[in-house]
């Protein structure tokens, strides 16, 4: 009685090219606090302080920036945190010392260009 085996070709390994690990960075925005006339220097140091953790001395060169400029980047961060710090600034509160001050100060946020 004769066999026939059917040859069959080798089992291989199929090569699969090793996944490339890359991290990569989130794009950096900025937030942006906007300049009004009805908050003063001193909510504004205030703010900057409990928010970003900043000093006396800093957190008032950025109040002083915001009110010549009309608009100063207080952080450069990640989209979520931007977007987190940008929503503190505007559930802040107002301004006790102004009868006129109806809220917070605003804010907004920007990708970082290039």
């Amino acid at each position: 009685m004769t066999t026939t085996t059917e040859s069959k070709p080798p089992l291989i390994a199929k090569q699969t090219p090793e996944l490339e690990r890359r991290t990569r960075k989130q794009p950096p925005y900025h937030v942006i606090l906007l300049d009004d006339d009805h908050h003063t220097y001193e909510y504004v140091i205030g703010m900057l302080r409990k928010l970003f953790g900043h000093s006396n001395e800093h957190a008032y060169e950025l109040a002083s920036a915001v009110d010549q400029g009309g608009r100063v980047i207080l952080d450069t961060t990640t989209l979520e945190r931007a977007e987190l710090k940008r929503d503190q600034i505007h559930t802040f509160g107002r301004d006790w010392r102004i009868s006129e001050c109806s809220g917070s100060m605003s804010a907004t946020i920007e990708p970082v260009p290039g």
